[in-house]
């Protein structure tokens, strides 16, 4: 047994006979990493020490095990490590088990792959102190040694989904998928993190984010890992389970954005073609009946996607992993399952009463076929977006909760 590790176990015992509480735990996921725990539990045993002699914290290893078949479990814990069971297979599902099983006020994280130094936790853990909530490592700062990341990864992937990450969310890190951050015990309950694999890096970030939690980041380094098999990682795979998951966390950009892009077409469209049928612009037509029938087809998306940015926003909301928007809450007393009924029947009478007046026009002309289809287009287009806005309505209220009121109440 080495000195540093009779230093910690004379620590925690001493910790744990008057019970104290533990102010740090460090976690790490482990599926068969007998190889490296000794290298990783003696890093963070220096990393203890070194919180204990620098910012006067005790602290705990946890090493969150993922079903290893190894023997890592006894190892662990002959090395001086708690070892939590964790059932659920994956990256996130071992790392999320870890934190729930950690007695410590500060949670530091990194994989146990001996890719990093734990004794970097130690600036992390003095940021958590001075009131930040999550505090990231920063390896494009610290160092990232030869050979300790796939050039694709470092050149195209790191980067191209930390940019996504930070225009969808704007986030302000410079390494969103770092796997060596520390974060605080309550902050870390309110995130209500659910990822099971590796895009659980990327929630974490994007949830603080959406709640306004104080973030921060500092350098971090990188090494070659230490196994001799190859890492669980999967490029591809996790690659797109990240942007997914960016995608699914962004009502803005998934909905938002190209529903107001499609009503914004649309209404060029129809507008033009509805001031030229009027007479009310000269000049040759532009959008004859074929594009209406186009600038139909966007508005109905549009308003669609609009629908499902909202569901979307408010479903957040009630998760308790977003803020309601300002012009949620402003409006938020006429948004509710009635008042939208009202708007989608009004739109539906409308439409009917516009295609009655258009039947009747073509009955007068002895049935033969319209001269302008533009009228008959709009009708169906304000009677479809009347059916769709029925519809919306339930949906919203059903993800409030089967509550009228979509926004939350108070």
């Amino acid at each position: 047994m080495g000195i540093q590790q009779q230093l910690f176990q004379e620590q925690t015992g001493r910790a744990a006979a008057s019970g104290d509480a533990v102010d740090v735990t460090i976690v790490m996921p482990c599926l068969n990493e007998i190889q490296s725990l000794p290298h990783c539990i003696g890093n963070a045993l220096q990393a203890l020490v070194r919180i204990r002699t620098e910012l006067g914290m005790s602290g705990e290893i946890v090493i969150a095990d993922n079903g290893s078949t190894d023997g890592s479990q006894a190892f662990a814990i002959e090395l001086g490590a708690r070892v939590v069971p964790v059932a659920d297979r994956g990256y996130g599902a071992a790392l999320i088990g870890g934190c729930h099983g950690a007695a410590g006020t500060y949670i530091v994280m990194g994989d146990c792959d001996g890719s990093y130094d734990f004794t970097e936790g130690v600036a992390m853990v003095a940021e958590l102190a001075k009131g930040h909530d999550l505090c990231m490592g920063n390896r494009f700062r610290g160092g990232i040694a030869p050979g300790a990341m796939p050039w694709k990864n470092r050149h195209i992937g790191n980067p191209a989904l930390t940019g996504l990450l930070n225009l969808f969310f704007r986030t302000g890190m410079g390494d969103a998928h770092c796997g060596l951050r520390a974060i605080r015990r309550d902050a870390f309950e309110r995130l209500n993190l659910s990822g099971s694999g590796m895009e659980f890096a990327s929630e974490m970030v994007i949830k603080a984010a959406l709640l306004k939690l104080d973030m921060v980041e500092v350098p971090a380094t990188l090494s070659p890992d230490l196994r001799q098999r190859a890492p669980h990682l999967r490029p591809w795979r996790d690659g797109w389970r990240h942007l997914r998951y960016l995608f699914m966390l962004s009502p803005t950009w998934v909905f938002g954005v190209p529903g107001l892009v499609a009503l914004v077409l649309a209404a060029i469209i129809l507008g033009t073609a509805t001031a030229q049928s009027m007479g009310l612009v000269a000049g040759p037509r532009f959008f004859g009946a074929s594009w209406s029938v186009v600038g139909a087809f966007l508005a109905t998306c549009g308003h669609f996607c609009l629908l499902c940015a909202a569901a979307m926003h408010l479903h957040g909301v009630r998760s308790g992993y977003r803020r309601l928007r300002p012009m949620f809450a402003r409006f938020a007393p006429v948004l509710t399952l009635e008042h939208t009924l009202m708007a989608g029947g009004a739109l539906v009478v409308l439409s009917m009463g516009a295609l009655g007046v258009v039947g009747t026009e073509w009955a007068n002309d002895g049935f033969t076929a319209l001269d302008d289809i533009l009228p008959l287009v709009v009708s169906v287009m304000i009677g479809a977006i009347g059916v769709q806005t029925l519809v919306g309505a339930f949906l919203l209220a059903i993800i409030a909760g089967n509550d009228n009121r979509f926004a939350p109440r108070g």
